[in-house]
Formats: C-alpha cells, structure tokens, sequence
C-alpha cells in the first residue's frame, strides 16, 4: 500500500523549481525576467550557460528519478505515471499556486532517458540541429517533441510507452502554443546566453 506513495514523491519531486532557486541564489526572481517560466531555457538566458547547465541537469534528473521510481515499483505503467506526474508537477507548479510555469521539455528528458534511451538519443540529435539552423529553442523542442511522439510507433514501443508519449508530446506542445504562434509571426526571441 505505501508503494503507491512514490507517486506522491514523483510529483514532488517534478514541483522542485530548480531555476527559481538558482536565481534566488544569484538575486533573481526567474518569474519577473525573459520569459517568466522557472525552466531551463529562461535559467540558461538569465543566469549564464554554467548555471543553466546545473538547472539543465536538475530538471533532468528529477524526470528520470521519478520515472525510475516507478518503474522499479511497479514495471512500464509505474515508470510512465511516475514520468506524468514530475511533468505535471514541473509544468503546473504547486509551490507556485499551480500556475503554468515549466515547459516540461528537460524533465520528459529526463523520463524517456530512462524509459527509451535510444529513441532520447535521436530526439536530441534532432532538438541541437533545429537549434542550431533556427536559434529557437522552442522550435527544438517541439521538434523533438514530435519525433518522439513518432519514434515510439516506428520502433513499436510498448503499449505504456506509446500513451506516455501522446500524453507527454500534447503536454509540450499545449505549453508552446504562444512560441508556436510567435514563430509564425516572426517574434521569437532567439536564443542567446546571458552576457
């Protein structure tokens, strides 16, 4: 019975704001500055690469523990709820009166990283080179988003892994609809390190 706590812990875990933190560490509240979200991007744009890169990898890690947890308590369907769970808690922050405020995009990392290493590897390959040819991270991450919304039917992925995809890949894109649209009209901030 207490088995099913680790999905309590799972959220919580998502709900870490770990870019809030940083730039409570440095002064800076991340939700009055560039985009107001507590995601890695806007950690990256306002506190430098080296911190962005800590944030990068906290956002990451708390994905893959939470989908880690479930999975070793209660096999794919654990490691998919466990993965749902720190997104929502990442996107939808409690600490923060559950106001949209990550994109999810480092945190579902995290999760398929665990779930599906070798599909992660070619979501990221396809995340670097649309930043790269575009500057917009949100174009990578939508991207990547996509593929792998594509790459769990081509490589025919458990049934688990194919609904946390659909379920993952329509959360990202619902919390990039304003970058979609200011893409399209050729407002998007492009991307650029704190200097």
């Amino acid at each position: 019975m207490w088995s099913y706590a680790i999905f309590i812990v799972a959220y919580l875990l998502g709900a870490i704001p770990f870019a809030y933190l940083a730039g409570r560490s440095k002064g800076i509240d991340v939700r009055q500055h560039g985009s107001g979200n507590i995601g890695t991007t806007n950690a990256f744009r306002l506190l430098g690469a080296k911190i962005g890169i800590l944030v990068l990898i906290g956002d990451a890690l708390k994905g893959a523990m939470a989908a880690y947890l479930g999975y070793s308590f209660f096999g794919a369907w654990g490691g998919i709820s466990g993965g749902l769970l720190a997104m929502a808690g990442h996107c939808w922050n409690p600490f923060f009166g559950f106001k949209p405020s990550g994109k999810g995009v480092a945190s579902g990392f995290g999760i398929i990283l665990i779930l599906m290493p070798e599909i992660t590897l070619i979501a990221l390959g396809i995340f670097i080179l649309m930043v790269f040819l575009t500057r917009y991270v949100s174009m990578g991450s939508v991207s990547a988003a996509l593929a792998v919304g594509i790459l769990v039917f081509v490589f025919n992925e458990p049934l688990p892994y194919k609904v946390f995809a659909v379920l993952a890949v329509s959360a990202v894109l619902i919390r990039h609809r304003s970058n979609i649209s200011r893409v399209i009209n050729g407002t998007e901030s492009k991307f650029q390190f704190k200097k």
